[in-house]
């Protein structure tokens, strides 16, 4: 540097790790000191307790929204405690103050929503004034308080247990965030979602901020996706087939699982959602690409073979297969490939093409074994019509 000083010098460099990391930079770890930040922190706890719930293939998920904080409880397995003497796994200590704890590997088993890197139990205890944690677990509950991700004491065995699980109380912290306060049409909508998501699965949420006005919802769908298609068509629409379209389909050659349900109504809109291992992905990807292809294969296959596309018509591309269809479409991967920061858009060459060739089959068979609706829908798909006009794909409230 010939002898001058450089602007960067290794003694003023600053160090953070854990929870002083966190508090430093909340934003990076929440994407937000808004309300953003807290309703995160709220699907971050949540997201442990369904992949806690759907690992032990029992239970149910509890969210309780109260005066002084948020209370997620969950029916499952409950975390090991270090001073219970478990070992050999990630215990209650490690997962609310250690990095290492919190890595999950992605899998078509586990629910991946958080689009912060390394977001978990760690950052939640971080950001909140105070956390108690409850374990019931071998007949004994176990409690353990924290202040802004300190613990104040042990764990401590607060007398007998019936049944097992974990549950966090935890608040926001006031000194970071510029609202405490969680939306609750946002929480409904992601818990209603993994509810459709994960058929059998009971998430309910009790909403006791305001005494006077408080309520509570429970969402099940033995359906699953196959019920999700009716909460999102257009409210008025008329279905141009009284069923839903849906098959459930596995593939070695993406090491997952294609899920599609879909209808189409008199509407001129289109809704549609996606998702990869139950992670909404607004901008579509791989899965997406594959569904539309594959749509628009079947329908110009099935037109040509009963006259009713003409020899001068060029067939359906994946811009024309939009009008009036309302879909989802879910795809459970063991290696799921990203291809953005915040994990909305998937990729994968593999997952593109299994999906493609999944939706001609199951789609061709449907139009074959109706033909009159598939006449039907035919015809609205060589109406014209401007994709540019259509439904903002992923902006509504499911339900609403």
């Amino acid at each position: 540097m010939g002898g001058e000083t450089s602007g960067y010098e290794a003694g003023r460099t600053e160090v953070l790790e854990g929870r002083d990391a966190v508090r430093k930079r909340p934003g990076m770890w929440v994407g937000s000191t808004g309300e953003r930040g807290p309703r995160h922190m709220v699907f971050t706890v949540v997201d442990r307790a369904v992949n806690d719930v759907l690992a032990a293939g029992t239970g149910s998920v509890d969210v309780t929204l109260t005066p002084d904080g948020v209370r997620v409880a969950d029916g499952g397995p409950g975390i090991p405690v270090a001073a219970a003497g478990h070992s050999g796994g990630a215990t209650l200590e490690a997962v609310l103050t250690r990095w290492e704890a919190e890595e999950l590997p992605l899998g078509r088993h586990i629910v991946d929503v958080a689009p912060f890197f390394r977001s978990g139990l760690l950052v939640v205890n971080a950001l909140s004034s105070r956390l108690t944690a409850e374990v019931r677990r071998d007949g004994v509950r176990w409690t353990q308080e924290y202040a802004r991700g300190v613990a104040l004491a042990p764990p401590v065995a607060a007398g007998p247990a019936t049944g097992t699980g974990t549950a966090f109380f935890f608040r926001p912290d006031a000194e970071i965030f510029e609202t405490t306060e969680c939306s609750l049409p946002a929480l409904e909508q992601r818990l209603r979602e993994l509810a459709l998501l994960h058929p059998g699965l009971e998430i309910s949420l009790t909403d006791e901020r305001a005494p006077e006005t408080a309520r509570s919802q429970r969402f099940r769908f033995p359906g699953g996706v196959r019920d999700f298609v009716p909460l999102i068509e257009e409210p008025g629409a008329r279905p141009v087939h009284a069923d839903v379209v849906h098959f459930e389909q596995e593939d070695p050659r993406m090491a997952g699982i294609v899920e599609v349900a879909l209808r189409w109504s008199d509407s001129d809109q289109e809704r549609m959602r996606s998702f990869a291992n139950s992670r909404a992905t607004r901008e579509g990807g791989a899965h997406t690409a594959g569904f539309r292809a594959g749509l628009a294969a079947a329908l110009s296959a099935h037109g040509r073979r009963h006259g009713l596309l003409t020899a001068a018509d060029p067939g359906f591309g994946p811009d024309r297969i939009g009008r009036g269809l309302t879909s989802v479409v879910s795809v459970r991967l063991d290696r799921p490939e990203f291809e953005s920061a915040t994990r909305g858009l998937l990729g994968g060459t593999e997952v593109r093409a299994c999906v493609e060739e999944a939706v001609r089959e199951h789609v061709s068979a449907w139009l074959a074994d109706h033909p009159a609706q598939a006449e039907t829908v035919i015809g609205i798909c060589r109406l014209p019509w401007n994709p540019q006009d259509e439904f903002d794909l992923h902006s509504s409230t499911v339900g609403n």
